[in-house]
């Protein structure tokens, strides 16, 4: 269990916390045990509809393993904006942690849970949240990503039919952008900037042609990588 420096009132459980008697394990074991189990059979797995080979998450299994796959808990209903507030200040944590010795920071995650929000409401408040914060954390090289039951009407990335963002607790998943986000961030040319001015010169290959393309329509410019 980690505690915030800045607040005190704010912790991360880690996944040896869940069988502890904190406050929180104690009054949400159930959904934050149902989002561990979600995470090692679902997002560290294969599936059938993904449309390529691999897990779902090509991070979680590492994540898992090196102990930096971390939870939080928002307790009642908070409303959309509420909810991003919530998650304005795990950013600023997310930001100051630091990874275990040889593990890379782009394995480190935070989950914040919404346990209490009744699955009818859950797409309006963790969807709003997302869109308000998204822009703000891809300035700061960061990823804000959306998860609830239902599952979110978001398509997969290789394939369209495949709906991937489900999960059977409302969360917001907090970690760095890595460079094979650029499909998330195409479509917005302010946060297109900011991807390009971390992975511009040097993208996957495989996706070197699309990026410099985008660039190329924004109006923005980059150099060939060597």
């Amino acid at each position: 269990m980690l505690t915030d420096p800045a607040d005190p009132s704010r912790v991360l459980i880690e996944t040896a916390d869940l069988d502890g008697d904190h406050d929180l394990v104690r009054r949400y074991g159930v959904p934050l045990k149902e989002i561990v189990v979600w995470a090692r059979e679902y997002l560290c797995r294969p599936h059938a509809d993904l449309g390529r080979n691999g897990p779902v998450c090509p991070y979680a299994q590492t994540s898992l393993d090196r102990g930096t796959f971390y939870l939080a808990v928002r307790p009642g209903t908070p409303d959309g904006a509420e909810a991003a507030e919530v998650l304005d200040g795990y950013r600023d944590w997310f930001l100051r942690l630091v990874s275990p010795p040889g593990v890379s920071a782009q394995y480190r995650t935070i989950l914040v849970l919404f346990p209490d929000l009744p699955e009818a409401a859950a797409a309006e408040v963790i969807d709003v949240a997302q869109d308000a914060l998204k822009s703000r954390y891809v300035s700061e090289g960061l990823m804000i990503g959306e998860f609830y039951p239902g599952p979110p009407p978001k398509a997969g990335l290789w394939n369209p039919g495949f709906r991937p963002l489900g999960s059977p607790v409302p969360l917001l998943a907090i970690r760095h952008m890595v460079a094979t986000d650029f499909p998330f961030l195409r479509d917005d040319p302010g946060q297109f900037a900011a991807y390009l001015e971390r992975f511009g010169h040097r993208p996957p290959a495989a996706l070197r042609e699309e990026v410099q393309a985008v660039a190329r329509h924004y109006g923005l410019m980059t150099e060939p990588a060597t």
